[in-house]
């Protein structure tokens, strides 16, 4: 089985003026589809690998039988595909109504995203174990999924997410992003983490 491109629930211009047309066209056609032509590539040799979900792939990462390099590959391109796959669910035109119990981490949530130095993503995950809430960062595409933990909300920080419109304004972008958060989708994962 070969991964693919899901398709997104809205139009590249649904969220503007929050994040342009141009900026989703090119996130989701060029790169999230190279995570998925790069992680495909990295499972030809492992036909057993490419029946499972990319999800199992990376909560088992450390026990594939896989090399070093093909591991890195699965880690990289895995995880860009899980996070820009649940990054496009939690984005969305409608105007849903903020969950109370989720707002509060607003301002820590920020203040991950911002901080975070280069490439990255800020979240806001449960733990499997506890259902514990708390705000994290993970460097490149690393995914929670990884720690055992469950993405309730997340923001791609980096670039190639908001250069188009934003430049190096970061801060704008987070800011304004909070504006196109699908807030149904994100108390459905809510409720599937408690």
């Amino acid at each position: 089985m070969k991964y693919t491109l899901p398709k997104l629930n809205y139009s590249y211009d649904a969220l503007e003026p929050y994040i342009d047309a141009k900026t989703m066209e090119i996130h989701h056609t060029k790169h999230h589809q190279a995570y998925i032509d790069k992680l495909n590539a990295a499972l030809d040799k492992y036909p057993e690998l490419q029946k499972k979900p990319v999800e199992d792939l990376l909560k088992d990462l450390d026990s594939l039988k896989v090399d070093d390099a093909d591991r890195t590959a699965i880690r990289n391109h895995g995880g860009g595909h899980v996070n820009h796959s649940f990054f496009w669910t939690i984005m969305g035109p409608q105007k849903t109504e903020p969950i109370v119990d989720l707002v509060k981490y607003k301002e820590e949530f920020t203040k991950a995203a911002l901080s975070d130095f280069g490439s990255g993503w800020a979240w806001l995950v449960a733990d499997n174990s506890s259902g514990t809430l708390k705000v994290m960062t993970t460097s490149n595409q690393d995914s929670p999924l990884m720690q055992g933990l469950k993405p309730i909300l997340g923001i791609d920080v980096w670039e190639h997410a908001y250069y188009v419109l934003y430049r190096w304004e970061r801060a704008k972008y987070v800011e304004n992003w909070w504006n196109v958060i699908n807030w149904q989708q994100v108390k459905n994962y809510y409720k599937a983490a408690k």
